[in-house]
């Protein structure tokens, strides 16, 4: 297996200044998964109810991604509502773990020797289990949330010092170091052990940070911006399918990886759900990356 993603699947319920949709799958490991499965073969672990549509399972299925990590279990799916009020800022309006909050992820056997690895937002516990059972990882990469860092972050801690790529967001990372500077913020992170830290910015784009590499990547501007869920998933699933496909770690790589994330970003938050992220081909991404690529050259 090429990339193995941990993280949850979900059922939404999501509202935007665009309307709303109810039902609407999400999850990071659904968002990631998708955008990596453009580059490379990709495993999902997570787990759904018996009430998860079998028609969307047999979609992803259809998408490049393996799914023999997938739990199916008696009970309902991880069910999220939410209101972007501004698109910007989404407002937790009810949270359902149902079969999440019982979740243990186990790698299966087909797994085990995966090379890249990408922890979705999940309990910072739950993360250092699998780093524990995929030993022959060679780059781990994780995602938190504003809620690990002040519930655990002893837990959380010991998770970074065992990662590669840190993904998180300029809030989360000034929450986490208690710096108001995200560069000064980023020093901090990288003092505890990864080589490097992806910072997602939101409208204002992505930052790149290590002691070798300082790259700033603006967003790609699409018209309308129908719905974000996910987009910061879909920018990581693809920043490390794209790694994983080429097999380099080097900086030019990760700069490529910074602007593939940028573009997978921008097809997700032109629908709902994975409406738009779920049918675009590799062609259509590359095409916005020289776009990209043109913007920010001289």
């Amino acid at each position: 297996m090429n990339l193995v993603i941990v993280g949850s699947i979900a059922i939404d319920d999501v509202e935007t200044p665009h309307g709303r949709r109810e039902y609407s799958i999400g999850g990071s490991a659904t968002f990631a998964s998708l955008a990596a499965s453009k580059f490379t073969q990709t495993g999902i672990v997570g787990v759904i109810g018996n009430d998860f549509p079998e028609e969307v399972y047999q979609y992803l299925k259809s998408k490049n991604i393996d799914l023999s990590g997938l739990e199916k279990v008696e009970g309902k799916t991880f069910r999220w509502k939410g209101v972007y009020n501004d698109i910007n800022i989404a407002n937790t309006i009810d949270t359902q773990l149902n079969v999440f909050e019982y979740f243990t992820p186990k790698l299966p056997l087909n797994y085990l020797n995966t090379e890249c690895l990408f922890l979705g937002n999940i309990h910072p516990q739950l993360q250092l289990d699998v780093i524990s059972q995929a030993s022959n990882a060679k780059i781990i990469a994780c995602d938190t949330m504003n809620f690990w860092i002040k519930g655990t972050p002893e837990l959380l801690i010991d998770v970074i010092k065992k990662v590669n790529i840190l993904f998180i967001n300029e809030e989360e990372i000034k929450q986490l170091t208690n710096k108001k500077n995200i560069f000064a913020a980023a020093e901090e992170v990288l003092k505890l052990g990864p080589e490097y830290v992806v910072i997602k910015k939101g409208e204002h784009g992505a930052v790149l940070y290590s002691k070798y590499i300082k790259f700033f990547v603006p967003i790609y501007i699409v018209d309308n911006v129908i719905d974000p869920t996910g987009a910061g998933d879909s920018f990581a699933g693809a920043f490390l399918g794209y790694i994983a496909k080429i097999g380099k770690f080097d900086k030019a790589s990760l700069k490529n990886a910074m602007l593939y994330g940028t573009v997978a970003a921008s097809f997700n938050i032109e629908s709902f759900s994975f409406d738009n992220l779920g049918q675009i081909e590799l062609t259509d991404i590359d095409k916005r990356v020289n776009e990209l690529k043109e913007l920010i050259s001289l």
